[in-house]
């Protein structure tokens, strides 16, 4: 039967990363599509009404004080440009005092951005520019920095509770023991040194981390700002992941009571919050990942019926055929797993084997290289080398978007 799918085209088998972004492009416009249609549908009829009753209201308002549409229509136009300064109709604090000002660049340097503070004169936009630029990227370092250092605490603490349970078992009385306990200690003992945490571990405990630091700064918003306690729920989200709509905002009031400690409470919620929700979009993207193989290999179960794909033999790996060398095979469930697993072809790590659906349910195996080789070196308490594998013509690694790209530049300068 011809192949429908047209995966196997005349040009060849695609690489395997570049088969997995082409895959992912795919799969986030689908995704975007389809909470277009769902947002579409929740928001537009609310929409429509709004707009009849402020109609309605218009109409009404302009015969009741004799008032001419367009005389009020330019009104409220004035009052739209008054309202991108701070101007407002309920009382708020000055947007462009200094304590002000400190917040709209934290909501710069976050990439928040809510929006309710702009700049209007073209000193400060022009400012914004090179400001941004520099204090954007700053941030994004110490985000990744920060996930280092949670990865390096979580990672200790799992060990530490991995090597507690098997010292428990160790020495329970001999009565107790399974009979073959005494055969199976030594491999145990063994297998700690290279034993990893799992990513789903890691994934679970900083989402209870991130859980937790949302409903306290919710309980806080709540009742500090008079939101209902969902809305604050809602806020934390969209602050913490840095979406920023800006329809709500907190700290925009005039006073507040205990106004010192509030707005220090609020820095370091949304500070902590944003920390949080970065990491824990890290290690969502590596499940991801491995979603993305597991589709990659269905599709390379359609293509075996394309007579071109029978033809191809590519000793690389690609999505089509992926590489599969003498060690391939079930390998042992950690978060490390494809770390060590380098290309002998140019010396470069690929992105991963592909995994069957119960390997992918059961072996917990990762595919984001950095992130694999710093929890490795950070549960076994190793050094990082100095060596090709981890650093290149001074390009070091990290963790998440900053880890990717030192791979690449470190690629890059060596290939040259």
């Amino acid at each position: 039967m011809a192949c429908r799918s047209g995966c196997c085209s005349s040009f060849g088998p695609l690489n395997e990363d570049n088969a997995r972004f082409l895959l992912l492009a795919l799969l986030i416009v689908l995704y975007l599509l389809c909470g277009a249609a769902v947002f579409s549908a929740l928001e537009h009829p609310k929409e429509k009404l709004a707009k009849e009753r402020w109609a309605q209201r218009f109409e009404h308002f302009s015969q009741k004080y004799n008032l001419s549409k367009r005389d009020l229509d330019n009104f409220l136009r004035n009052y739209e440009e008054a309202n991108i300064a701070g101007i407002r109709v309920d009382l708020t604090r000055p947007r462009w005092d200094f304590t002000g000002a400190f917040y709209f660049v934290c909501t710069v340097v976050s990439t928040i951005g809510f929006g309710m503070t702009t700049p209007a004169t073209i000193g400060g936009k022009v400012f914004l520019i090179f400001y941004g630029l520099i204090g954007c990227a700053a941030s994004i370092l110490f985000f990744n920095l920060f996930l280092e250092r949670v990865i390096t605490v979580i990672a200790f603490v799992l060990k530490f509770c991995h090597e507690c349970r098997h010292r428990r078992k160790a020495v329970l009385p001999q009565n107790e023991r399974p009979p073959d306990a005494f055969s199976r200690r030594g491999r145990n003992l063994d297998s700690m040194a290279g034993w990893k945490p799992s990513v789903y571990c890691v994934m679970l405990i900083l989402g209870a981390a991130a859980i937790l630091v949302s409903c306290c700064a919710s309980a806080m918003y709540s009742s500090v700002e008079g939101w209902g306690y969902l809305d604050a729920v809602y806020f934390c989200f969209v602050a913490f992941s840095t979406i920023g709509f800006g329809d709500m905002v907190s700290g925009q009031r005039e006073a507040y009571e205990a106004q010192g400690a509030y707005r220090l409470g609020n820095f370091l919620c949304i500070l902590t919050g944003v920390c949080c929700i970065y990491s824990l979009f890290n290690v969502i993207s590596i499940v991801i990942k491995q979603v993305l193989n597991w589709l990659m290999q269905r599709l390379e179960l359609l293509c075996r019926c394309c007579p071109t794909a029978r033809g191809a033999q590519n000793p690389r790996r690609n999505a089509v055929a992926p590489g599969r060398g003498p060690h391939h095979g079930r390998r042992n469930p950690s978060i490390e797993t494809d770390a060590v697993n380098e290309s002998e072809a140019d010396g470069r790590r690929m992105s991963g084997e592909m995994i069957s659906m119960r390997d992918f349910l059961a072996a917990n195996k990762v595919n984001l290289a950095i992130m694999q080789k710093q929890l490795s070196e950070m549960a076994n308490g190793h050094p990082r080398q100095s060596g090709s594998g981890s650093r290149h013509n001074g390009f070091s690694g990290g963790v998440g978007a900053l880890g990717i790209m030192n791979n690449r530049l470190a690629e890059t300068s060596a290939d040259r």
